[in-house]
């Protein structure tokens, strides 16, 4: 059956996006005023299942004349290849299985933009980046991007097209600097999206890879001497005629570890069950839009996701207002680069005040997610200049973002301490307490009092 992208209000004034499976249009439509929705558009949504492409986008198109080319030039590698030495099939053979990596789009994305700055055109810079592209696969996915531009098309239609490769904001960030005629500028922008993205990502897994591993390892040894180690020391006592008992702890955490062991299926079905409801509630407009709302309001790194969004939202309002676009065509425009159904329904809100004469900048203050200042810069930049308080306000929230993520780089080591901490504890007075209870040999004089 269709897919079909759908824009809806809810019975709250709340704008939610989401996907929906049916026959037809009209079926849709139906469904959402079930679910107490109202529609707003209801659109066929693009395919971009990998389950579904058969091949590229573009290069499909050609002409004969361009396919002979490409056999040609296939058969001429292959009779290349056959003159190879073992080292050289080696190496091929591993660049062949290399994945398209961030790296590689990041480089791509450096060299595209520096090309632009030298005043190429699209056509000539990428093929340019082409021939100097070292990942085989990512290579044929930029020739069929070269073919669509010569196409006629833009850029991001094809980028879209590989949604499995190209993140959902970068290719985003393509389209609003394609629709702006400011493509320069959005590069520069993805390129520092995908250094911020990698840096984050690099920070988090530095702190938590250790501390995760350190916490499975002391969990395993747990488990572990529980189901060895408990049995063995409670048949010393026993053997021995000893009255001394184990810590009643260590007694009660080996009756549970025991139960699971014997019922393990149970667990799992409990927690597979769960996860599998909270997945089918996610995916519902109403649990997405509560899902996405957890986002901005949850502890530690709520507050750092919405300022990146936000940020990225004023970049693009910025970057259109710049070239001359009016603030509800910068708005709708720059909206694509929001994945967030609470932000677009507050851009939303956004676009229909402008059109009713009202403060497009409310939804975001009676939101407050935003801090006062940043809201008081907004209305300011409303009655002087609002492309020179948003360069500004860019910068103040840049700087927010970076002091917002030391702030996270430093609770993190401390709550992954805290909870390993818990656990050696806890395996400290299960296990070793124990261990140290036969090293003492106290039981000793309790079971030599039992044969007296």
């Amino acid at each position: 059956m269709p897919t079909y992208m759908y824009r809806a209000m809810t019975k709250h004034g709340q704008i939610v996006r989401n996907k929906i499976t049916d026959s037809n249009k009209l079926n849709c439509v139906k469904r959402l005023k079930r679910n107490d929705l109202i529609p707003i558009s209801v659109v066929p949504a693009l395919a971009t299942s990998t389950k579904e492409k058969k091949g590229p986008r573009n290069l499909r198109k050609g002409n004969q004349e361009m396919e002979l080319k490409r056999i040609g030039q296939k058969r001429l590698k292959e009779n290349t290849t056959k003159r190879k030495s073992i080292r050289e099939k080696i190496y091929s053979k591993i660049l062949a299985d290399r994945k398209i990596s961030s790296r590689d789009i990041r480089i791509f994305t450096q060299n595209f933009y520096l090309l632009k700055k030298a005043n190429f055109n699209n056509v000539h810079a990428l093929s340019t980046v082409v021939e100097n592209t070292e990942n085989p696969k990512l290579r044929l996915v930029l020739e069929d991007v070269l073919y669509g531009v010569e196409s006629g098309e833009f850029m991001y239609t094809t980028l879209e097209y590989y949604s499995d490769i190209f993140p959902f904001i970068y290719v985003n960030m393509i389209k609003v600097g394609e629709l702006s005629g400011s493509l320069d500028t959005s590069l520069k922008q993805a390129i520092k999206y995908l250094d911020e993205s990698d840096a984050l990502k690099s920070k988090l897994r530095k702190i938590l890879i250790p501390n995760i591993g350190m916490f499975i390892g002391i969990l395993v040894m747990l488990l572990v001497c529980v189901i060895v180690g408990v049995p063995v020391i409670q048949n010393i006592f026993e053997t021995l005629g000893s009255t001394d008992k184990l810590p009643w702890i260590t007694l009660w955490f080996a009756g549970v570890v025991n139960v699971l062991v014997k019922y393990w299926y149970i667990p799992v079905l409990v927690i597979a069950g769960t996860t599998a409801a909270i997945i089918f509630y996610i995916n519902t407009p109403e649990g997405r839009y509560r899902f996405d709302n957890f986002k901005y309001i949850m502890p530690i790194f709520g507050k750092l996701i919405y300022l990146i969004d936000f940020s990225r939202l004023l970049k693009n309002i910025l970057l259109n207002l710049q070239n001359g676009i009016r603030l509800q065509d910068a708005l709708d425009v720059s909206k694509n680069v929001i994945k967030n159904n609470v932000m677009l329904s507050m851009i939303d809100m956004s676009i229909n005040n402008i059109y009713i004469g009202q403060s497009w900048i409310e939804p975001f203050e009676q939101a407050k997610f935003s801090n006062p200042m940043t809201v008081e810069m907004l209305k300011i930049g409303m009655q002087t200049d609002l492309s020179e308080m948003m360069e500004k306000l860019v910068e103040y929230m840049d700087i927010d973002i970076d002091n917002t993520l030391e702030k996270i780089m430093k609770v993190l080591p401390e709550i992954a301490y805290g909870i390993v901490g818990i656990v050696l504890i806890f395996f400290v007075v299960v296990v070793l307490v124990p261990c140290i209870q036969i090293y003492m040999g106290g039981f000793l004089f309790s079971a030599y009092s039992a044969y007296i």
